[in-house]
């Protein structure tokens, strides 16, 4: 009798075990099948939140098919004590197992709202951004200039809210002078800047910004990204080029970034320049003459004058011979290696084409045609 009690016993722990490894084998391709989801979504994890809050919401917005074994699998991960606020991306079909790598992975968020602050050449301005999780793609709700008191309503509302990402994008060519302005303007840092960077010594590119950063530690951010990319372009410097130290690549970078129209045109741009040094020429640029008399402190505005093009100065190129003694912008890391690794040309003279880039020539006859070739290109548009 009891033989047979311990035979049906250990019968049904046999099949109780099957079928609790069967549970567990459902559950887990549960887990890892693709999602129910038919298009993309954004995802939002409040500070302090629970990963049941989390499967609630994602039941909610029909993301997933179980939101226990959501909780189940992430408990099973050892995922669950790893949610990440913010605001994520969820693509069409994501798995809940995918979904829960997203929301703990950390990182930036990669869905919702985003303030770029942009400083360009001509205009430092903000935009409001709105991911479409359908196409991928920020769409532009709201556009100010900086400069003005008045913010739009679009901004103030995103200011208030949780998720709202904030960026810096310098551009290529742009002054020290007018990045600082610009962070002076963005009301969400803090802390003053005690005097404007050198001229050069920022790395134009894109910054995460955050509420309460000191505008100082962000101008430091960007003088260490400079340095390092000046830095590496120096170690792989060709030979025999006519600048001895690295602020004398980086004043010829700044020439080449604000003469370069077309990106792919700054080795050939750069080798105008070189060659010129090389040959005792003057380099006759007019961006050097403007910030001798802007000192990068805005837009000049109207064209250059006779009697500027004539005078003296430490930045007019017409006049010296050599290199200016300070940049004359902040090159991006392109024109740095331009400047150090140029085209092998026997270029010296360049003019405009009207396509947005140069005719570039070997002798002065050449540039005097390409020059008469943009002047009835100047007065054909003129005349229309």
């Amino acid at each position: 009798m009891w033989r047979n009690i311990a035979s049906n016993a250990l019968t049904i722990l046999v099949v109780g075990a099957f079928l609790l490894g069967g549970v567990v084998i459902w559950g887990q391709k549960r887990y890892e099948a693709a999602g129910p989801l038919e298009a993309a979504i954004c995802v939002q994890v409040p500070s302090g939140s629970t990963m049941a809050a989390v499967s609630r919401d994602l039941a909610s917005q029909g993301a997933i098919t179980s939101d226990r074994i959501f909780r189940i699998g992430a408990d099973y991960t050892d995922k669950s004590g790893a949610l990440k606020a913010g605001s994520f991306l969820v693509p069409e079909g994501t798995s809940m197992a995918e979904i829960v790598d997203i929301i703990t992975r950390g990182g930036p968020s990669t869905c919702g709202t985003e303030v770029v602050f942009r400083v360009s050449v001509s205009r430092i301005f903000g935009e409001v951004r709105e991911l479409d999780p359908a196409t991928g793609v920020y769409v532009e709700t709201a556009e100010f200039n900086l400069n003005e008191e008045d913010r739009p309503d679009a901004y103030t509302q995103v200011r208030a809210e949780p998720f709202t990402d904030y960026r810096l994008v310098v551009a290529e060519g742009v002054t020290s002078w007018q990045v600082a302005q610009a962070l002076g303007m963005i009301d969400l840092l803090e802390g003053d800047i005690a005097e404007t960077p050198a001229e050069g010594s920022l790395a134009p590119a894109s910054y995460d910004l955050s509420e309460g950063q000191d505008r100082a530690d962000i101008l430091a951010r960007m003088q260490a990204r400079q340095s390092a990319i000046l830095a590496a372009a120096w170690e792989s410097r060709d030979d025999d080029l006519p600048v001895s130290t690295m602020e004398e690549a980086l004043i010829l970078a700044s020439i080449i970034e604000k003469e370069t129209g077309v990106p792919e045109e700054r080795k050939q741009v750069a080798s105008v320049f070189v060659n010129r040094l090389r040959m005792g020429m003057r380099l006759q640029t007019d961006p050097t003459v403007i910030y001798g008399i802007t000192k990068g402190e805005g837009v000049l505005g109207r064209g250059l004058r006779r009697s500027e093009l004539d005078a003296e100065t430490p930045y007019n190129t017409y006049v010296i011979a050599g290199l200016p003694p300070t940049p004359i912008a902040n090159p991006g890391q392109a024109s740095i290696e331009a400047a150090l690794s140029p085209a092998e040309t026997d270029y010296v003279y360049f003019v405009a084409d009207g396509s947005g880039g140069h005719a570039f020539a070997e002798t002065l006859d050449e540039h005097n045609r390409n020059v008469a070739r943009w002047r009835e290109i100047e007065q054909g548009a003129s005349g229309q």
